[in-house]
């Protein structure tokens, strides 16, 4: 056993896009993210098992991602993207023959041998990437997170039923896609909500006692989430274990501020995001993706999915500015980036053990997508991170799920509300220009409750069948995508269009369920209008076919 332990961990999300467009906004994100993300880090996996070097990282997939995946649509329409790729590249290669530029033009070839390669790594897995995850997580080489269903901001929801309804909607599909039942949770955003009194974003009323997100989670057997380092650090109250007794202690101060150690919660372990670690990677100004070698992913040749052939350069200069890439460059610097992160880890778990004589952990987390999508090189980062910690016998290189198979958490303590998001609380998913989202999702929540508890579901099946296609429409419209992209400025219509489409839909079953209120036997009465909307909403919205309108009782 080493000094310290690291801990790896990815998450894995897209919205729902199957069926919503392509591009610039649509599917086009599913499939750049699978290209580009998702087959990498199962070559990456292959590539450090078959080094004898077990990879051992965690990954959350969410319920919404997987959905999408599995999905006949997402297999065809990724594979006329391949094909799609390899084309541009030939069109290319006529374009730089033309214009007596060897270096663009060699760079042609590398594409289509990419995508070439994508493409038969695709048909080798039989087209099916949750099920290639599922395997080696099945191996042991790495775990798998599950998450709220549509990835819901879970702490601004206004009921606990909602809540519930998210969670056990997402388990049911990680455990129906996956094959088994994840025993980890990625919270969307890391934002989390404790027990007690709440106040809603909006002028709706306060709620007195709410449920903790944390006992949430545990009651759905789920043993451990992740949080940002500022909810530890800005916590006061710290309730520890002593001898096997608990004791409160008010002390102002975080006992292990850079340890990264699992916290308990009372109801479930959390792990701590180190900042520290995270910023070498995360930063846009001092991390290693904004180094000059690397491929620039804002420039690209031609007008529609154009491919790149520039380098960062220098990550002020305009795209004007840019450099033609060296693919050559590229392995000594990440060499020499894996080994300065490995230090810094190994560097901090030492100095931890020398203080404390503790074994230290050491915990970073990101957005999947970071690897492969945004940073090209970062699947090969990983790898050299993964062969460099592995033949280090200081640092033991293990998944959220072995580290608590293998230590005890350590201090208890009430944690605070908070996100990762821009100043650590939920401005990104609740201000000015969103809140109106929050008053029609308020709205929409407590009209579904009304539906669930007044109609005779539970005997009746065109009842239960209306009232589960309101269920789908009502957590689609409670992804935190739509207000993350009208919050940050990206995106903006299609945000906006997506959250009012999936109200419209929602407003219209529900329409119908009042309408069964009033007259049990409407349901042979709909309209050809009313029939049309309701097959709409079952064209487009091809996801969670197995509802259980269970999962929002208490």
């Amino acid at each position: 056993m080493g000094i310290g332990s690291f801990c790896l961990v990815l998450n894995g999300h897209l919205p729902y896009v199957l069926r919503h467009g392509v591009w610039p906004h649509g599917e086009d994100w599913l499939y750049e993210a699978a290209a580009e993300t998702y087959l990498p880090l199962l070559s990456l996996i292959d590539e450090c098992v078959f080094l004898n070097a077990p990879p051992n990282f965690t990954i959350g997939l969410t319920p919404v991602l997987l959905e999408q995946l599995a999905h006949d649509d997402f297999k065809c329409g990724f594979e006329r993207y391949l094909q799609d790729r390899i084309d541009r590249a030939k069109h290319d290669r006529k374009d730089f023959g033309s214009l007596g530029n060897p270096i663009m033009l060699a760079h042609t070839g590398r594409w289509i041998a990419w995508y070439g390669k994508l493409t038969e790594q695709f048909q080798q897995i039989n087209r099916d990437i949750p099920k290639a995850f599922a395997d080696r997580a099945r191996s042991g080489f790495i775990e798998i997170l599950t998450s709220a269903a549509t990835h819901a901001y879970l702490p601004l929801l206004y009921e606990d039923s909602s809540i519930r309804g998210q969670i056990r909607a997402g388990l049911a599909s990680s455990k129906r896609i996956l094959g088994f039942k994840p025993t980890g949770i990625w919270l969307p955003e890391c934002a989390y909500r404790p027990a007690g009194p709440w106040h809603p974003p909006i002028p709706w009323s306060q709620k007195e006692d709410r449920i903790g997100i944390d006992r949430l989670i545990a009651d759905e057997n789920i043993s451990h989430f992740f949080v940002e380092h500022h909810l530890v650090q800005h916590s006061d109250f710290r309730e520890v274990f002593s001898d096997q007794q608990r004791r409160d202690a008010w002390n102002g101060q975080v006992r292990y501020p850079d340890a990264g150690w699992p916290l308990v919660t009372d109801a479930a372990a959390a792990f701590v995001r180190d900042p520290e670690i995270c910023e070498h990677v995360w930063s846009g100004t001092i991390g290693y993706p904004a180094d000059g070698v690397y491929l620039e992913f804002h420039k690209k040749w031609g007008p529609k999915r154009g491919l790149r052939y520039w380098k960062v350069t220098d990550r002020k200069a305009g795209l004007d500015g840019k450099h033609l890439y060296d693919p050559d460059a590229i392995a000594g610097k990440i060499h020499e980036h894996a080994h300065h992160f490995c230090n810094f880890v190994k560097s901090k778990l030492w100095d931890h053990h020398n203080r404390t004589g503790r074994h230290g952990l050491v915990t970073a987390t990101f957005d999947a997508e970071l690897f492969g999508h945004w940073w090209f090189e970062g699947p090969q980062f990983l790898r050299d991170v993964i062969l460099t910690l592995n033949a280090d016998q200081d640092v033991d290189l293990v998944t959220t799920e072995q580290f608590l198979q293998r230590h005890n958490p350590g201090d208890c303590m009430t944690l605070p509300e908070g996100s990762w998001g821009r100043g650590g609380d939920h401005r990104v998913w609740a201000n000015d220009r969103v809140n109106w989202m929050w008053d029609i999702e308020y709205r929409c929540e407590s009209l579904f409750g009304k539906m669930t508890n007044e109609l005779p579901w539970q005997n009746d099946g065109q009842v239960a069948q209306l009232l589960q296609k309101a269920a789908r429409e009502l957590l689609l419209l409670q992804a935190s995508d739509w207000t993350f992209a009208i919050s940050r400025g990206q995106a903006i219509d299609y945000g906006v269009k997506r959250f009012t489409l999936h109200v419209a839909r929602f407003e219209t079953l529900i329409d119908l369920c009042e309408k069964l209120l009033q007259d049990s036997a409407y349901i042979g009465k709909i309209n050809e209008i009313e029939k049309h909307e309701v097959e709409d909403a079952d064209l487009h919205d091809v996801i969670f076919p197995q509802i259980d309108l269970n999962w929002w009782n208490m």
